[in-house]
């Protein structure tokens, strides 16, 4: 049965955080067929705060003004890389050019004489894995625009898989931190990209802002907030593709743990969570927070610039640290959070590895919750129960916390962490439907060479790394050579 995505002009309400939907118009574009599943997309909210001691808020009008912070440029993704360069004395501006040639006989599309200001760097997104892009500035001041500088090169990360495109809203855009902003949130999506193999490109706007996409203030203690587009999808047809789509020993545990009976009538993926489980659930989001046809993102994150954030790495005290904040945000666009807080009983993939104990499962914000992808034998995190923060997120300890988690429902000045293949953030991801790249082990490794004296004498070795034993074979072999057609070949070689 072919599966089509809608978009449903009545008031549906969503479930995680009972916003209406919006739009009106199937996602599709075609006559459904009459056996074509019907599945809708609606909005759904993510909150991020400061743990209750360290809440600020401030007006609009008067955001925080950090001192601009060195850039520190960061690796190419699958789609993006930062071009940066040395400041010219007196400049008031820059106009960037990137071409996939260094006769720049054409230009990639938008940065031809792209006027990005006084920032001495600027990520370059939209872009094609492994390919090599040029790229060239030149100083502008009020007499006129001076020479290309140097023309410099560099190339995307070449591997398939996970492809995040950022948006830098003109918050982020005209910022005098500009630089060091798009290199972190790029730091971020780094992480994400290395750890995940999905052949799906994920939008995400981002803006650095103390107000909401739709232009409300954003409430006190608030670090930062995601919007996102959420489909309803029938539990039969989600479950169906979430088990097609194991790849790793935790999906394996994860399917084995599943209901056998339905937890609610239908499941709520956010809309890159469907696509990374095989379904057709689109981008549909405008750049004010409302879904429907033709909305080309599937999340906005907002970084609220009234928080003493810092960019780069580590945060000093009383500092938040952006890229922590980043990453916590990149998770609920892409797939984490609970339908705990919202107005409906449709559960979100994350609630299907929610247990109370052994055995037994628990949505309820009462009591004790935790992720298990092993019926709950194994509690790998507790779940907030805190109706402060969001019950999607990890327990928080005071600050500073022994297990600053990613995804803490409640973040330290003062403290930074990633997300990792084996953290509760990368185990949730991957049990919900993304595939983690496949670690790969060294089976063997062999040299050849001649063995000589003195000084000519031949060394060969390894390190093993770590504190724990590591058990390694190690042979040397001669006479065996000759059969391979090698001349001169040791005729007792001993270790």
């Amino acid at each position: 049965m072919r599966r089509e995505f809608y978009i449903r002009t009545s008031g549906l309400v969503c479930a995680l955080l009972g916003l209406a939907v919006a739009g009106g118009i199937r996602l599709s574009g075609q006559t459904a067929p009459p056996e074509a599943e019907r599945f809708e997309a609606g909005a759904g909210v993510h909150r991020a705060h400061a743990q209750p001691e360290s809440l600020f808020q401030l007006p609009n009008t008067n955001e925080l003004s950090p001192q601009p912070e060195p850039v520190s440029p960061p690796p190419p993704t699958r789609s993006s890389f930062m071009a940066t360069w040395e400041p010219a004395s007196g400049a008031k501006g820059y106009l960037l050019d990137v071409s996939t040639n260094s006769a720049f006989d054409s230009y990639v599309d938008g940065y031809h004489n792209l006027d990005v200001g006084d920032a001495t760097g600027r990520v370059v997104t939209g872009l094609n894995r492994g390919t090599t892009y040029y790229y060239r500035v030149r100083a502008y001041d009020v007499t006129g625009v001076a020479g290309y500088a140097e023309t410099l090169a560099t190339t995307t990360e070449p591997t398939t898989g996970l492809t995040i495109h950022a948006t830098f809203d003109s918050s982020i855009a005209n910022n005098p931190n500009s630089a060091a902003i798009q290199a972190m949130i790029s730091r971020a999506i780094s992480f994400h990209e290395s750890l995940f193999t999905d052949p799906i490109t994920i939008q995400i706007r981002f803006r650095y802002s103390t107000t909401t996409p739709d232009g409300m203030t954003l409430p006190m203690g608030t670090l930062a907030q995601t919007d996102f587009v959420v489909y309803q999808i029938p539990w039969g047809s989600y479950i169906s593709a979430l088990r097609a789509d194991a790849t790793s020993s935790n999906d394996t545990q994860a399917n084995a743990s599943l209901p056998s009976t339905a937890l609610s009538p239908n499941v709520q993926p956010a809309s890159a969570a469907g696509r990374a489980v095989g379904l057709n659930t689109r981008p549909a989001m405008f750049a004010d927070g409302s879904v429907g046809q033709g909305g080309p993102y599937d999340a906005i994150v907002t970084l609220n610039s009234a928080a003493p954030y810092q960019f780069s790495r580590p945060p000093a005290a009383g500092n938040f640290d952006a890229q922590r904040s980043t990453e916590h945000e990149v998770d609920e666009a892409i797939g984490l959070g609970s339908r705990l807080g919202g107005n409906g009983s449709d559960v979100r993939p994350q609630d299907l590895f929610s247990w109370s104990s052994p055995g037994h499962r628990s949505i309820s914000s009462s009591g004790t919750r935790y992720f298990s992808i092993n019926g709950g034998v194994t509690n790998i995190v507790n779940f907030n129960q805190d109706s402060h923060g969001d019950f999607g997120d990890w327990l928080s300890g005071a600050c500073p916390q022994t297990h600053p988690y990613v995804q803490n429902a409640f973040g330290c000045a003062g403290q930074d962490s990633d997300i990792s293949a084996t953290s509760p953030e990368g185990i949730n991801l991957d049990v919900i439907g993304y595939d983690l790249t496949q670690a790969t082990n060294l089976s063997n490794i062999s040299t050849r060479s001649f063995v000589q004296t003195g000084e000519h004498v031949m060394i060969g070795g390894f390190i093993v790394q770590g504190s724990g034993p590591k058990r390694v074979i190690i042979r040397a072999i001669g006479p065996e050579l000759t059969q391979f057609g090698i001349p001169d070949a040791l005729a007792n070689p001993t270790l």
